[in-house]
Formats: structure tokens, C-alpha cells, sequence
């Protein structure tokens, strides 16, 4: 079999909007009318017969679409050991509409062993196993996102400190559970693993900064430079000590909920640790609105790695103008070397499992759409 490594000049981020039976079956399972085998052989179908339509599409990273969840993030963490999943006071705050408030809470020291999406990643291998030139691409949430969900309010900090009174142990412990997972999902023949992160993406919005409560005894630069520093540790941490052999990727954007947004602004106040220290091989970064700012910021990417280029919105079926896309590409090229450029959707179709308003049809053209752009840019 062809290796083949990401990113990949045609790329995605990852999930796909679930079909309606796996969407029913979910339902379903959630009302205690089928069980969780029942559940599981419809999501391994919906599985198969997207990954059949990846490869159709010509894709050369093929996911899972997420099926098996409900958010991008929540369930992996539920998947450690000492996590919970509980009901915050309320859900996540977007644009125009608020999530559910499903939350992970800590409460008990935490754990990667068995997590079960090394399983679930093994059927996904299988399935491409003997397909020439594709590989399996597997997305969890960054340690940072973890850390961001375990402080999300009053309860779940008092709920970490009880658990871990000193941040060096927690710290410590974000550490040790991820790499527990990574290490098994490599040991089962993962080599590509594209970790997603918001953290990056909410920083650059002064909105959340304020929210975050800021104290009145720091500037809002100092307060974001302070996160920074806390955010890009924590990821370090894992980053750079991952098995050897494995590709890794980090997806940052601004929140991609039912095709509305979390926060704006420019990668500028934190491109030095984003896009310069962060011990990453490539980056899928948002650039489909005005939201996400100019190129500039890609000045400081480090030489070498390489930037996928979010410039086509997942949040709507409506079709970019290639002429347009196409233009941006060659401006992304002044900062960054076009062979280093790779093109994508800003984000997933479907981030939790109600996905964003369009059709299958239209996230299929938008794949199309990104195939025929490469095709006339690098040929």
C-alpha cells in the first residue's frame, strides 16, 4: 500500500452531517428504545458508507465523520477516567443561539487508559486498510480545550481543586491521560491525528476576554498574553512527546455551531505561540469571513510547517466564486510558500451532531468545489 501523509492538498476538518437513521437511531438509544448494540451497528454502517464516499470524492484523509458523537470535543473527554458527564448551568454561547449544556466535570484523579476511541478508530483503519493512497485520519480536542471545559464555571473549578489543589499536578495529569491515549491509538496504526482547538480561536476576541473577567489590574493584552502562555504549555506538553512517526495537525477556528459563530478576531495577538511555538506539523485555520482577519499573521508560521487554508465556509450550501478563492490563495502565498498552502473548509459540517444548515448534497459540492480550485492552482 502507498503511504501518503497530511495534510493533503484537498483536505477537510473532519466531521460530516449524520445521515437521518443514525440520527433517529440516536434518538432512539437516548430514550431507551434500542440499546447500544443497536446504536453501534448503525453508526459502523453510516461509517462505511461515508468513507465509501470520501474516497469517491478523492479524498486522501478519511475520518469517521464523528459519528460516533455528539460534539467535537465533550466525548472524548468523557472517555477519560475521573470524568463525568454532567449538565452545566447553561450551554455554550454562540452568535445567535446557545448549545445544550451538556459539560465534563472532573471528579475523580483523571486517566487514559482504555479510552474508547482507540476502538472506534481501529474500525475506521479497517476500513481503509487495503485502499491505495488513503489514510485514516483521527480528530480529538486539544489539552488546553480539555483544561478550558474543567474551569468552565464556579463548580467545575472548585471541582478541580478539590481533585488537584496544585496546577502542576493537573497540569501533570492532562499530560499523562493524553498521552496514554495517543500512544494507544498509535500503537493501533494511527499516523495522522489532527487535534482541534478553540482555544486559539476565542483568545483573539477581546468580547471573551471581558467575559473571562479580566481583572481591572490588568490590560485585556495582558490577560490574553497570560492564556497564551497557559494555552500553549499545556498543549506542548503533549505535543512534544507524541510518538515518532506521527503526523500532527491542529484545526483552529471560531466556533461552528448550526452555522452560527463563537468569536472574532485576527490571528495576530497570538501568532507568535500559535503559529511559531506550538510544536505542530500544519494548521487548518479559519479564513472564510472577515471574523478571522488578513494573512499577515502567517508571517510568523515556522518555516516548513504547513498552513490548509479554511477559505470555503462549511456553515452555508451556498458556493464560493473560484476566482475569488483562488485570489486569496495567491495573496496566503506572500507569507507562506504555495507548497506549503493546502485548502479546506473553514471547519466541520457538522461540529455536534445537529450540524450546520445545508444539505449532504451541498458539503459533497463544497469537496468538489476545493478539488477543482487545487486542480487549477498547483495542477
Amino acid at each position: 500500500m502507498t503511504q501518503t501523509h497530511a495534510p493533503h492538498r484537498v483536505d477537510h476538518v473532519g466531521s460530516f452531517l449524520r445521515p437521518q437513521e443514525l440520527i433517529q437511531a440516536r434518538e432512539e438509544f437516548n430514550a431507551g428504545k434500542i440499546d447500544q448494540a443497536a446504536l453501534t451497528e448503525v453508526e459502523d454502517q453510516a461509517i462505511r458508507d461515508l468513507v465509501k464516499k470520501e474516497i469517491q470524492a478523492g479524498l486522501k484523509s478519511v475520518t469517521d465523520g464523528e459519528f460516533r458523537r455528539a460534539y467535537w470535543h465533550l466525548d472524548f473527554f468523557w472517555g477519560f477516567g475521573g470524568i463525568d458527564h454532567v449538565q452545566a448551568e447553561v450551554g455554550y454561547q454562540f452568535h445567535d443561539e446557545t448549545t445544550k449544556a451538556d459539560s465534563a466535570l472532573i471528579v475523580a484523579p483523571i486517566t487514559g487508559e482504555n479510552h474508547p476511541f482507540v476502538k472506534h478508530f481501529t474500525f475506521l483503519r479497517d476500513l481503509v486498510a487495503d485502499v491505495d493512497g488513503v489514510e485514516a485520519k483521527y480528530t480529538i480536542p486539544a489539552p488546553s480545550q480539555f483544561y478550558f471545559e474543567l474551569i468552565r464555571d464556579a463548580e467545575h473549578v472548585a471541582q478541580l481543586n478539590r481533585i488537584y489543589p496544585d496546577f502542576a499536578d493537573v497540569r501533570q495529569a492532562i499530560q499523562k491521560a493524553y498521552l496514554q491515549v495517543i500512544q494507544d491509538l498509535y500503537e493501533a496504526g494511527l499516523r495522522t491525528l489532527q487535534i482541534d482547538d478553540c482555544t486559539w480561536g476565542v483568545l483573539v476576541d477581546d468580547n471573551f476576554l471581558t467575559a473571562w473577567g479580566a481583572p481591572q489590574s490588568k490590560s485585556k493584552d495582558q490577560v490574553r498574553q497570560e492564556l497564551a502562555d497557559l494555552f500553549l504549555t499545556l498543549n506542548n506538553d503533549v505535543y512534544e512527546n507524541i510518538p515518532q512517526g506521527l503526523t500532527l495537525t491542529t484545526h483552529v477556528c471560531r466556533g461552528n455551531f448550526h452555522s452560527t459563530w463563537a468569536s472574532s478576531g485576527g490571528y495576530a495577538p497570538i501568532a507568535e505561540e500559535l503559529l511559531n511555538k506550538e510544536k505542530v506539523d500544519a494548521y487548518f485555520l479559519e479564513f472564510d469571513t472577515d471574523r478571522a482577519g488578513g494573512f499577515e499573521p502567517l508571517e510568523k508560521v515556522t518555516p516548513g510547517k504547513g498552513v490548509v487554508l479554511g477559505l470555503l465556509t462549511s456553515k452555508s450550501g451556498q458556493l464560493e466564486d473560484k476566482a475569488e478563492v483562488i485570489a486569496r490563495i495567491k495573496e496566503a502565498s506572500q507569507y507562506v510558500p504555495l507548497e506549503n498552502l493546502y485548502l479546506s473548509t473553514q471547519c466541520g459540517f457538522a461540529s455536534t451532531e445537529e450540524g450546520n444548515i445545508l444539505t449532504e448534497e451541498d458539503q459533497w459540492k463544497k469537496i468538489a468545489l476545493i478539488q477543482e480550485i487545487v486542480d487549477e492552482v498547483w495542477g
